[in-house]
Protein backbone atom coordinates (compact mmCIF):
# COMPACT_ATOMS: atom_id res chain seq x y z
CA UNK A 1 0.00 0.00 0.00
CA UNK A 2 1.68 3.44 -1.47
CA UNK A 3 1.85 6.07 1.60
CA UNK A 4 -0.74 8.10 -0.43
CA UNK A 5 -2.94 5.63 0.11
CA UNK A 6 -2.91 5.49 3.72
CA UNK A 7 -3.16 9.20 4.09
CA UNK A 8 -6.20 8.93 1.79
CA UNK A 9 -7.83 6.51 4.20
CA UNK A 10 -6.68 7.97 7.43
CA UNK A 11 -8.25 11.45 6.57
CA UNK A 12 -11.25 9.49 5.18
CA UNK A 13 -11.86 7.93 8.68
CA UNK A 14 -10.75 11.02 10.37
CA UNK A 15 -13.55 13.26 8.50
CA UNK A 16 -16.31 10.98 8.40
CA UNK A 17 -16.25 8.93 11.86
CA UNK A 18 -14.00 11.23 14.13
CA UNK A 19 -16.11 14.46 11.91
CA UNK A 20 -12.89 16.34 12.17
CA UNK A 21 -12.98 19.43 9.64
CA UNK A 22 -10.68 18.18 6.44
CA UNK A 23 -8.71 21.67 6.67
CA UNK A 24 -7.14 20.80 10.27
CA UNK A 25 -5.49 17.44 8.98
CA UNK A 26 -1.93 18.83 8.71
CA UNK A 27 0.93 16.79 8.91
CA UNK A 28 2.05 18.83 11.99
CA UNK A 29 -1.51 18.74 13.74
CA UNK A 30 -1.25 17.36 17.35
CA UNK A 31 -3.77 14.56 17.17
CA UNK A 32 -4.97 15.82 20.93
CA UNK A 33 -4.96 19.49 20.68
CA UNK A 34 -5.19 20.37 16.96
CA UNK A 35 -8.03 17.30 15.89
CA UNK A 36 -9.27 17.44 19.70
CA UNK A 37 -9.46 13.28 20.40
CA UNK A 38 -10.03 12.26 23.15
CA UNK A 39 -9.12 8.88 25.49
CA UNK A 40 -12.79 7.42 23.69
CA UNK A 41 -11.79 8.59 20.23
CA UNK A 42 -8.02 6.70 20.43
CA UNK A 43 -10.13 3.33 21.51
CA UNK A 44 -12.12 4.01 17.91
CA UNK A 45 -9.28 4.79 16.25
CA UNK A 46 -7.74 1.44 17.08
CA UNK A 47 -10.57 -0.60 15.92
CA UNK A 48 -10.79 1.49 12.77
CA UNK A 49 -7.40 1.16 12.14
CA UNK A 50 -7.19 -2.31 12.90
CA UNK A 51 -10.28 -3.53 10.40
CA UNK A 52 -9.04 -0.71 7.90
CA UNK A 53 -5.17 -1.82 7.50
CA UNK A 54 -5.61 -5.18 8.90
CA UNK A 55 -3.10 -5.13 12.07
CA UNK A 56 -3.21 -5.06 16.08
CA UNK A 57 -2.12 -1.39 17.22
CA UNK A 58 0.01 -1.73 20.70
CA UNK A 59 -1.04 1.13 23.08
CA UNK A 60 2.73 1.23 24.05
CA UNK A 61 3.13 2.01 20.52
CA UNK A 62 1.11 4.91 20.03
CA UNK A 63 2.31 6.36 23.20
CA UNK A 64 4.81 8.48 21.11
CA UNK A 65 2.31 8.93 18.11
CA UNK A 66 1.58 13.09 18.37
CA UNK A 67 1.04 14.37 15.59
CA UNK A 68 -0.79 13.20 12.42
CA UNK A 69 2.23 12.77 10.18
CA UNK A 70 3.88 10.61 13.36
CA UNK A 71 0.30 8.41 12.62
CA UNK A 72 0.78 8.39 8.96
CA UNK A 73 4.48 7.25 9.60
CA UNK A 74 3.07 4.36 12.49
CA UNK A 75 0.51 2.47 9.93
CA UNK A 76 2.79 2.89 6.94
CA UNK A 77 5.62 1.15 9.12
CA UNK A 78 3.23 -1.43 10.36
CA UNK A 79 1.74 -2.38 7.10
CA UNK A 80 5.13 -2.39 4.97
CA UNK A 81 6.79 -4.77 7.50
Amino acid sequence: MERKEIEARVNEFLIEEMEIEADVIRDEALLKDDLGLDSLDFVDIVVIVEKTFGFKIKPEEMANVLTVKEFYDYIESKVRG
